[in-house]
């Protein structure tokens, strides 16, 4: 916690004139009773009262001191803080065409992509990620960033139709390495998720994968989908339907873009084989990155407040009442 105005907690010093007054008026009103002699009150008992008649007073310096507190303003703790981490720049490329909606893999490819995704993001908690999406054409949904929390809920919104059906996984891989070229990391990485082959687009994959290799970056492509047959999405008169088709995923286009960026390609058939990403990825260089943090300030005085009130309500129910003196 820390203070809006902490000059005000300088205040804090009125207590001192405060005890000594208090002390110097109990010299001075103490009350006298002229009598031959006091050897018949010894063996009387002080009352509980005696003892109490501070506890206003002390309530009085609680109710200044909670006061005091109050206008210095209180607050949760607002900093900004600078600190170096390890890290890799990743760009994560997911295909989002027609075909990721198969229900080869539970509840569908996309859905299975998106957890993979997930899965990757949380496990890698001081790496700046970032998020493009592709189908026909491709556009990022999220920039690189250590800001994972936001990003995660970006990756909850992708879906099938955002973008026209096709599978340019040369313009989404296009689209990736311009969000990691300018990037000064030592380790530069591009995931790329998709179930087909390159059907459309104006960059072909191994043209962009030239491009990647140019810049340093290196790629893992990712097949998603079953081997034989799987129920795929098909659209007829009467909605979409599901039917028995042959998987077709050009793993040689795949593998080649992993081999000429010195990635690797593999076949994701179920999450477990995803593994061996997260393995191969941890053993590259990590990269020192400079991370600025913000929190927001937020006023705590509530309780400060509630206290003063509460002490100063006890002090006066107490002196006029049970402690009430009578000159």
């Amino acid at each position: 916690m820390v203070f809006r105005n902490p000059g005000f907690l300088f205040l804090l010093l009125v207590l001192l004139p405060m005890i000594a007054g208090y002390i110097w008026k109990l010299g001075q009103s103490d009350a006298s009773l002229q009598i031959s002699s006091t050897r018949y009150f010894a063996g009387f008992a002080k009352t509980r009262r005696l003892y109490l008649r501070h506890v206003p007073f002390v309530l009085r310096l609680l109710t200044v001191i909670m006061l005091i507190i109050v206008i210095a303003r209180p607050q949760i703790a607002n900093a900004v803080s600078d600190r170096s981490t390890e890290g890799i720049d990743i760009m994560l490329a997911i295909d989002v065409s027609g075909s990721m909606l198969a229900k080869d893999l539970t509840p569908n490819r996309i859905e299975a992509a998106k957890n993979v995704a997930a899965e990757f993001i949380n496990s890698r908690p001081n790496d700046n990620i970032g998020l493009v999406i592709f189908a026909s054409q491709a556009f990022t949904q999220s920039p690189l960033t250590t800001n994972h929390a936001a990003l995660l809920n970006l990756l909850k919104t992708v879906n099938f139709g955002e973008v026209d059906d096709g599978t340019a996984i040369g313009v989404g891989l296009a689209t990736a390495i311009n969000r990691l070229k300018d990037s000064h990391a030592k380790s530069k990485v591009i995931i790329l998720l998709t179930d087909g082959s390159n059907n459309t687009g104006d960059i072909a994959p191994l043209t962009a994968a030239e491009i990647a290799k140019t810049y340093g970056i290196r790629v893992y492509t990712i097949g998603v989908g079953s081997r034989g047959m799987a129920p795929m999405p098909v659209q007829t008169p009467f909605g979409l339907q599901y039917q028995n088709m042959q998987v077709d995923i050009d793993e040689g286009t795949l593998q080649q873009i992993a081999t000429m960026t010195h990635g690797q390609y593999f076949r994701a058939t179920d999450t477990e084989k995803l593994h061996e990403i997260y393995h191969d990825i941890d053993q590259l260089e990590k990269n020192k990155m400079h991370v600025k943090e913000y929190y927001r300030n937020t006023d705590d005085y509530t309780i400060f407040a509630l206290l003063a009130l509460l002490f100063m309500a006890s002090e006066l129910i107490l002196r006029y009442t049970v402690l009430r003196k009578i000159p």
